[in-house]
């Protein structure tokens, strides 16, 4: 199903809401910058793409600047990282409950292999990380640390560890716009991956292969490099990455010379017949390591094609053709490797270019669920209690959050396997396994309980206040203004003014004819916010407009 095909099949259920729609064409330009117009509608697509949702507020702060000057503020952020996750969890039925930390402070450097707390860690690590993404500083860092978690793929329930788990992603976001060959060897050798993918049970008496294949197959090289490395190749850099063990109480990694395979290792003619000559000692593990990885990134056309694709296809579209290989991904992958491996470059011109801002690009992506969710609680500005003194209640309301995007197949921390999701590697649906017959009514079922009675959990309701957020824009007075204003925030693909005089006249003006029907029940409640009855009026007909609008399947793209 391609994205026309998703439209028109939600468009035969409802024909009256959903205007015929243009195929998509192939996005054109190249990396040149991109010099045409800097509106609403351009720093509304930027945002889409690097944050989860345009609020309103980041919307009108990014308008006062040029486009050049959002992507460099958005590449580099200034805020801090945000504080790791706090024990919230209740120790009812732990054999070894983690009473050395008070409720509320937080439990990463505690150790304690207790399985129901561990347990109850995992949780809580994703429903803080649930909360991070909402509550996110203006910049692509939130995008960008679910990016590498989709490439260097862990399962928490694998890790189990939920120290090993929080240190890994910590590590993704620290080095989330750095240097992606620093970043690969971190992670070669982090706990969690080491507990992964069995890294600290390969030995020289036993090498296992897991890392070795992943670290070339998925992390840098990829399948589709043809002549490519071959199954020698990943025996010998299962020997070189042997020895290297995990500490559970300090959460550390650490390499054990007596475990590692000394002897020579034999490369394939991919790699130019490369040997790693074995070492002994405690700096054997280190030195060899930082060889193999020597040895692949200098495979540069192939480790920087591989990410640039990665890269196009999280921000840009999942479809690649002959036009877009030759003048985005080609040159993008020479920024990549001319930068010696920085990320920032290579996004800084991405974001800038005249291929990115095109048309065609606008609209083409299918929301994730964390973008669907994350997105409409950061858009519709939905009120989460403090977590000073409410940690307990928001993290309720985060969990829940991440039950839904779990029910619509994005378990964040649980991937299916260490490929990642597989919208954003399978051919040829890419994006579009997102929404089949389960995912897209448990969509809708969500959006309807977020625009309607919300989501309770220790006395505290996350729910859209329509009202308040049809206080944003402009001009609510005026029917036809705040469709056209709620629609450029809350739609990529543009309805027509038949679609949008239907739902003004059914929803807005209650089936009457007359724009003041609307106009005047809106002056009535803002003339006396404190009287009920004026307030259900235009609340029920807000509530009805947006649940209308976020079950279009216009909706569901970015």
């Amino acid at each position: 199903m391609n994205r026309r095909d998703f439209l028109t099949s939600k468009r035969r259920q409802k024909p009256v809401e959903i205007a015929p729609f243009q195929v998509l064409q192939t996005q054109a330009g190249g990396l040149a910058p991109y010099t045409g117009p800097w509106t609403q509608t351009e720093v509304i697509h930027l945002l889409k793409r690097t944050m989860f949702g345009a609020k309103k507020t980041d919307i009108d702060y990014f308008r006062t600047k040029s486009m050049s000057q959002a992507v460099d503020e958005l590449i580099n952020p200034t805020a801090p990282l945000p504080n790791p996750p706090v024990k919230e969890y209740d120790t009812t039925g732990a054999t070894t409950p983690d009473t050395a930390i008070a409720a509320g402070t937080t439990w990463v450097n505690d150790f304690n292999n207790d399985g129901t707390i561990v347990s109850r860690r995992r949780a809580s690590f994703k429903k803080w990380w649930m909360g991070v993404m909402i509550q996110q500083d203006r910049s692509i860092r939130e995008k960008m640390t679910l990016f590498w978690h989709n490439h260097f793929a862990t399962e928490t329930v694998d890790i189990s560890d939920s120290q090993y788990v929080y240190k890994h992603h910590a590590l993704l976001r620290a080095g989330a716009l750095g240097n992606f060959k620093t970043l690969v060897r971190q992670v070669t050798i982090d706990p969690g991956m080491l507990r992964y993918l069995n890294g600290y049970v390969n030995v020289a008496t036993a090498p296992d292969e897991n890392y070795a294949r992943e670290l070339q197959e998925l992390f840098t090289l990829g399948k589709e490099n043809s002549p490519n490395y071959n199954e020698d190749d990943v025996k010998a850099a299962a020997r070189v990455l042997t020895g290297w063990r995990i500490n559970a109480q300090t959460i550390s990694s650490s390499f054990d010379p007596t475990r590692h395979a000394t002897t020579n290792k034999q490369f394939s003619a991919f790699y130019n017949n490369k040997v790693i000559t074995g070492r002994t000692g405690a700096t054997a593990g280190d030195l060899e390591l930082d060889e193999l990885l020597n040895m692949i990134f200098d495979k540069k056309e192939e480790v920087s094609r591989f990410m640039a694709t990665k890269l196009y296809r999280w921000f840009c579209y999942y479809e690649i053709d002959a036009t877009t290989k030759a003048n985005v991904i080609e040159p993008l992958a020479k920024i990549i490797r001319d930068s010696n491996w920085e990320i920032k470059p290579a996004l800084s011109a991405l974001l800038k270019s005249e291929h990115f801002f095109d048309a065609a690009a606008k609209g083409c992506l299918i929301k994730s669920p964390v973008d669907l969710i994350v997105g409409l609680c950061r858009e519709f500005n939905v009120v989460f209690p403090n977590t000073n003194p409410d940690y307990v209640a928001a993290y309720n309301l985060w969990n829940f959050l991440v039950t839904q995007s779990s029910t619509m197949i994005q378990n964040i921390g649980d991937p299916p396997s260490v490929a990642g999701w597989p919208s954003y590697y399978q051919v040829p649906q890419f994006h579009q396994t997102w929404i089949n017959s389960d995912t897209l009514p448990k969509r809708n079922t969500f959006t309807d309980r977020m625009i309607a009675n919300g989501f309770t959990a220790n006395s505290r309701t996350m729910r859209i206040d329509a009202v308040a957020f049809t206080k944003t824009l402009p001009d609510p007075g005026d029917p036809n203004k705040l469709i056209d204003d709620a629609l450029a925030i809350l739609l990529r693909v543009p309805l027509s003014d038949t679609s949008k005089q239907t739902i003004k006249k059914q929803i807005l003006l209650s089936n009457q004819e007359q724009d003041y029907y609307w106009t005047n029940a809106w002056a009535a409640h803002i003339a006396n916010p404190a009287d009920t009855a004026a307030f259900n009026i235009v609340n029920t007909r807000l509530q009805a407009f947006y649940k209308r609008i976020m079950n279009l399947a216009e909706y569901h793209l970015a």
